[in-house]
């Protein structure tokens, strides 16, 4: 059953949704990657993105304000899953309000009983 996988992608999205940063960050496992369209190059940790985010929120203003998921698919490979899905994040700067919207991947393993986010990729929808 693929309930676990979904409980987890949700989880991870309702953190990032409702600005807890800490437990957005700590559905990730500390070795995850991060390909985002809106950063140059790979992310090579969540320690890394971590810091960023920090970057983002004390010199821009970042903050995100509300984010939906839809048309969500969860595949499901032994200890592997791949969570897809299509998001839509409402987020306040400094330079004024803003909508993404994206298409993401979310690859999770299942790690001591829980499912970890060990990469993530962005890209914006068609």
């Amino acid at each position: 059953m693929n309930d676990d996988v979904t409980q987890a992608a949700d989880a991870l999205v309702a953190a990032f949704g409702e600005g807890r940063v800490d437990d957005y960050f700590a559905a990730f496992a500390p070795e995850a990657t991060f390909v985002f369209h809106t950063t140059p190059g790979r992310i090579g940790s969540t320690a890394e993105y971590r810091e960023l985010w920090d970057r983002w929120e004390r010199e821009d203003g970042f903050r995100v304000v509300r984010c939906a998921s839809t048309d969500q698919l969860v595949q499901r490979f032994g200890d592997t899953a791949v969570f897809s899905h299509r998001v839509r994040t409402d987020i306040s700067t400094k330079a004024g309000d803003g909508s993404l919207d994206e298409r993401e991947t979310i690859v999770f393993e299942h790690r001591n009983g829980r499912w970890l986010a060990v990469h993530e990729h962005l890209s914006p929808a068609a």
